[in-house]
This record gives structure tokens, sequence and C-alpha cells, in this order.
């Protein structure tokens, strides 16, 4: 793999080909997508390398000494030896970088591979292609988060802890000294705790900026200006961002704080405390510990030793998890710091930036590690349309295909529903759609979709066989038709990238999937049993399908696709719906028979798990005996458990004995609630399923196919899509 690497002898930034480094126990791999350059920490170790030998010497006398004790113990042979062997070593750069989990270390609970994760520590998150960071370093991201935000989470965290120290109060003044990346995300960290900022750098510029996030920007005297702005009483705390070896910050902060105010210092800079100031006024003063409790103890750090959550409230990895948090619910921005991106290939160009090589100004310097580093969060922003809801006491709805599902289910509950009018009809034999458009009251019959796509249809319901399904799609939502199709959206990730594209370059119409089973009324009442509980759930659900004959068209590879794909979507939908969340991987494998392909196995043992931790196995057979009933679910979670048999009978228990039973007259699937969530979708603009969880249920059941040819597990990551594109 390619890292970024220092000599310290000679200070050279140069990309090294070294091993993937091995994983441990209490460990993770994470593949990065984009990592940051700290301009302070960084370039302070990159000026190192520059030094001549008695330049480093005098700039590190604790590493002097350190030396020194050795050539006492183990004489000066041996030392210089060693010493020789770590200058001309390279050495990683970088500590704060986001990628995707590819394994986990047998100790490390709460993440699995094809997760997204934040990272943190030097030495752990370099600037490399594959990094191993112990898991109390790890963090993941949230959905609307993206990977090259999140690179900054361990920026952020040192910024966080810093504020936190400070205890800021609502309505109190801060002065923030040094307006780099930490101190900008300072002064949104101080806005969000509802304090009045000031913010002062020799940098103009930067100045400029911290007043776009709500800072008081001083670029004069700042003395006066804490005392105008405060009532002559001066600042309630002062955070230190700056990186100088000079005095004179230090001693400013004396200057501007109030008496028994507080000083804090986040920055690297001059320490000889001017005692007479701060002793007069009494001031606080405390140097925070980088990302906050854990840091530098190997306890935490390293043999992955959590410190007790109420007696920590916020150790570097909450930290880390809060600062994302922040991002996701738009308080913070960090997009608007990043002034440049460089491929990993040309990080040299990047360093020359924070050398000085070149002129041009800086700040939050991003490096992005090949072109398949799209993640999910940019695709979900490409795909957050808002729908239109429909003004129109009667929705126009129009039918592609009407075998026997259609008309013997979907039909009659539309026919009898004051809100719709059948509009349109297209059946594949033209012969049969005279008869079922009189039957149902339509009001024309056509021969082809396109017939469909008039003005007076706002909706399509695609009912044909499956390999009509993502053209019949991509039709309706090009002539911007909202569209309902019967299962599968698609049979293959190159359809369902072709419905993505048609979906966010459309005009804002709804998608909806026929799975009802989610809104079946037994269904329902298991996520209600479950709704307060926090814990991941274990969801089992059995199919004894029954045999179909191996020339019916459902075992058709290209025109039906097989039953995984046109009726277990049904099933890791369920799932979804049962878990409230939505597919990270899927693992698929399927009982050996001959004549079986990958695709038409109809005898599938399918394990998924979800992005709240939940997990689900499904079992499908068509070789069960025809006595025994089709469907049976088990969910069980906190204490509690849940069994539907068929959809006609439910058990809900809690506890040692609270056992509640229902049993139905006759069997529900959802079909009628599904359809009148669809219809208040439509005209509220809120559709009953989101567009995301459609299309990663879709693309979860095309990946189980794939599964089971290669033997491996799949990770359901929407990016897939747009890379397919």
């Amino acid at each position: 793999m390619k890292q970024v690497t220092q000599t310290l002898r000679t200070g050279v930034v140069e990309i090294s080909d070294v091993p993937v480094p091995t994983l441990g126990d209490k460990f993770v791999l994470v593949r990065n997508r984009a990592s940051v350059i700290s301009a302070g920490t960084e370039k302070t170790k990159i000026d190192m390398g520059h030094k001549n030998l008695l330049q480093k010497a005098m700039a590190r006398p604790d590493l002097v000494r350190q030396v020194i004790r050795k050539v006492r113990a183990e004489g000066i042979a041996k030392t210089l030896q060693t010493v020789n062997s770590r200058l001309g070593a390279p050495s990683p750069l970088g500590y704060s970088s986001a990628g995707e989990v590819c394994a986990v270390g047998g100790m490390v609970e709460g993440v699995m591979p094809g997760d997204r994760v934040a990272c943190a520590g030097a030495g752990y998150a370099n600037h490399a292609e594959f990094i191993a960071v112990p898991k109390n370093l790890v963090v993941k991201i949230p959905n609307s988060v993206s990977d090259e935000e999140a690179a900054f989470a361990t920026l952020g965290s040192i910024a966080l802890q810093g504020v936190r120290l400070a205890q800021p109060l609502l309505g109190e003044t801060f002065l923030v000294l040094g307006l780099g990346l930490i101190g900008q995300i300072t002064v949104q960290l101080l806005r969000a705790n509802g304090c009045n900022v000031i913010g002062t750098d020799i940098d103009r510029s930067l100045v400029t900026l911290s007043e776009q996030y709500g800072a008081v920007g001083v670029n004069g005297d700042i003395t006066s200006a804490c005392g105008e702005l405060t009532g002559g009483h001066g600042v309630d705390g002062v955070l230190l961002c700056a990186g100088t070896a000079s005095n004179q910050p230090i001693e400013l902060c004396g200057e501007v704080t109030r008496e028994k105010g507080r000083v804090v210092v986040v920055g690297a800079v001059g320490m000889d405390i001017p005692r007479e100031e701060y002793f007069k006024k009494e001031i606080s003063i405390v140097i925070s510990r980088s990302y906050g409790p854990g840091r530098y103890d190997p306890n935490y750090e390293e043999a992955g030793n959590d410190y007790p959550y109420g007696y920590v409230r916020f150790t570097e990895q909450r930290n880390m998890a809060a600062f994302l948090d922040l991002i996701a619910s738009k308080r913070l921005d960090v997009s608007g710091l990043i002034t440049h991106r460089f491929p990993l290939e040309q990080a040299a160009q990047a360093y020359a930036l924070i050398e000085g090589a070149k002129t041009e100004p800086y700040l939050g310097i991003v490096l992005e590690y090949g072109a398949d580093s799209l993640d999910n969060a940019a695709v979900q922003n490409r795909m957050s349309v808002s729908p239109q809801p429909i003004s129109k006491d009667k929705l126009g709805i129009s039918f592609f295909g009407a075998g026997n599902y259609a008309t013997a289910t979907l039909l009659p509950i539309l026919k009898h529903n004051d809100a719709v009018a059948l509009r349109g009809l297209v059946t594949a034999s033209g012969r049969t759609a005279q008869g079922i458009a009189s039957q149902n009251d339509f009001d024309f019959c056509a021969a082809d979709l396109n017939e469909l796509l008039g003005d007076d249809t706002d909706a399509i319901m695609v009912t044909t066989r499956h390999d009509t399904h993502a053209n019949s799609v991509i039709a309706a939502l090009k002539a911007k038709k909202h569209v309902y199709v019967e299962k599968p959206l698609g049979m293959s990730v190159e359809e369902l990238a072709a419905i993505h594209l048609a979906y966010i370059e459309g005009d804002a119409r709804q998608v909806m999937v026929g799975f009802n089973r989610r809104f079946a009324p037994l269904t329902q009442n298991v996520i209600e049993h479950f709704a307060n509980v926090q814990s991941p759930l274990v969801i089992n659900i059995r199919i004894n399908a029954g045999a179909i004959p191996a020339d019916h068209w459902i075992q058709d590879p290209v025109m039906g696709g097989g039953r995984m794909i046109g009726e277990g979507c049904h099933f890791v939908d369920l799932a979804s719906a049962l878990c409230n969340s939505e597919p990270s991987s899927i693992y698929a494998i399927g009982s050996a028979k001959p004549h079986k392909s990958a695709m038409l196995n109809d005898n599938l043992s399918v394990s998924l798990t979800f992005e709240n931790g939940s997990i689900a196995n499904i079992i499908y057979t068509a070789d069960g005996s025809t006595a025994m009933g089709k469907e049976y679910v088990e969910v069980f979670g906190a204490g509690r458990s849940a069994v539907i048999n068929d959809f006609k009978e439910l058990w809900l228990h809690e506890g040692d004995q609270n056992t509640t039973r229902k049993k139905l007259g006759t069997q529900d699937k959802g079909q009628k609630n599904m359809l009148a969530a669809w219809l208040v979708g439509l005209k509220t603009g809120e559709p009953c399923i989101s567009y995301e969880c459609l299309m990663k249920t879709s693309l979860a059941t095309v990946m189980a196919v794939e599964s089971l040819s290669i033997g491996m597990p799949m990770q359901v990551n929407l990016s897939v899509l747009e890379q397919t594109e």
C-alpha cells in the first residue's frame, strides 16, 4: 500500500510502498477515504526534519536527555546505532482520517466490516491507504456526514476538548486567539454554546472567515477591543489556539481576561506565565490534553479499556462522536474550511504548501484516496429530493400490466377508493385489456406505456414481469410521473443504477415498491412492541415457499431473475422495517443442487447486518412440506420477543411471564394498508417508504445473488450505483 512518510534526518516527504498493517484483537483495519493534514502539528514535524542535528538537539532537549541516559546505560556505540536508525527510518505522517472498515479484531464491539468510521491517533490514523486503529480511536460516521467531513473528527475533538475545559456558560464572552483550523472550529463550538466570541489572528483573511461563523473579528488593538466589548470587565475566558514559541500570547491572555476568568491553552505557545497579572486576577489556566481523556493513556488507547461513562462523560472517542453529531445536525461546518484537495499521490504538493514552497493561502488540506472514494453521504445528498404533494381530489392512476396479482389484489382495493381515478390500462395481451378496464372503470385502454404518460395520469403502477420493471420505472420518472412498481425494483446493479440516475435527475417524483409486509397489522404490532428498545435486534425469518416448476417464467434468469430477487426482497425489507434500520451488509449461501445457478437457487440462508447493529437471518426454502405454514417471523431484543405466524397469529413476550396473543380471522399481509399509505404519501409529499430505504433493500437483494456466486459477504453501499453509471 501507499503511505505518506518523512525521513527525520532529511525532512523529505515522499510516498512509500509499505506493507498493509496487521490487525490486532482490539484494532480495526480501515481503508482510508480521506485524511486531513494538520497544518500546525505536521508543519512542526516537517520543520524539525529540515533542521541539522544540532538544531534538532536544541529544539528537543528532552530527547537529548534520553540519548544521554541511553549512553550511560548502553554505551555510545549502541546509542549511535539506535539514533541513526531512527533518524533514517521513514516516519508516518497524519493523525485524522476517515474510511471504510475492512476487518475488525476479535475483541472489537459495535463496528463491522463495511461501516464508515472516523479515525484518530498519531501513528494510527496516518495518511495511508490502509490503517490499523485501536477500537477506542474509531467512531462510526452518521449517514448524513461525508467521509471528507468526518476526516476532521480528530481536529474537531481537540477544539471540543478545549471548549469543554473552558466551561462556557450561555451569554459569556470568549476570545479565540489563533484562527487556524482548530481556532475556526472553536469559534463555531462556542457560538453553538450560546457564547459571544471575539476572534483574532495575525492573518486578516482568517479573521474575516471567523466573522462568517459569528465571531467579532479584531485585527488591531485586541486589548482595547476586548475591554469595549465587555463593558471594561474583560473576557470571561480565552481559548489560546495559536502556535508560536513567543510568550506574547500568554501575556495577552492575562491582560484581556476578567477577574477569576479562565485561560485554556490548546496550541503550542510560549508558557512563561507572567505571575503578577494572573495572580491579581486569580485567573485559572489549564492546558488542554489534545483530544480528551484517554489521550496518552496506553490502557485506553492501545489496550482498549474504556473509562466508565458515568465518571468520564467525554473521552477521546466520545468527543469524536459528539463532533460528528454536531456536523450531522448542521450546527457545525467544516466543509467551508477546506481550501485544498489533493490525491494521495500528490501529497508532496500538499506539504509544499505548509512548508512555504508555495505562497498561496491555505487552511484545510484534504488528501483523497482513489477514484472509488465516493461515499454514502455524498450519494444521499444528491438524492434528497422533496416530492411535491398532489393537490387533487382524485389521483389519476394508470396501470402498466394487469396480471393475477394486480387484478385479484391491487385493483379491487383501488377501485373502491374515492381518492383514486383509474385512467389508462396497458396489458401484455391486448385482448384482456378491454374486459379488465370495463370491470374496474378505467377511462381507456392503450397499446404501450407511452400512451399512459399523459397529463391525466399522476402515477403509474408497474405490475408487469420482472424484466420490464427497470425500464418502465425510468420511463415514468422521465415523464415526471410518480411510480409504484411491484417487486423487484430492478434485477441487477446496472438496472438499479439506471433507475437511480433517472431519479436524481428527475423532477422530484416518488418511487414506491410493493413491499406490503411491513404494512401488515401484525408487523405494525411488533414494531410498536419494540418501539422503545434502543439496543440492536435479532431477527429470524423462515419462508417455506414451496416449489415452482422449472419452466415457470420466474425461474427464467432473464425474464424472472429467480426467487431471491423476485420474492426474497420482501423479507429483506420486512427485516429492515422491524429493526428500523437499513442493510449494511449481506451474505448468502445456498444448497448445492445440479442445474441450479446462483441466481435461480431457491434454497438459501441469507444473513444481514443493519446500520444500527441489528442482524437478521432469512431462511428461504422451496423443499418444505406444503402442509406447513409459509412464513414465520421471530424478533428478539432487550428482554422482549415477538412471533408472527403466517400473518395470522402473533405472540408478544416481555420479561418472564408477560405474553400477549393476537389472532386474525383471515391472513393480512398488508396490501390494503400499503396502498392507503402510498396514496397519502402522494398527496402529502411524504413517501411512506424513503427512496434510500427502497434502493438499499433492492441493492441488498441483488447483492445476495452476487454473494452466492463468490461465496463472500457484500457491502450494501449506495455509492456503487453512481460508480456503475
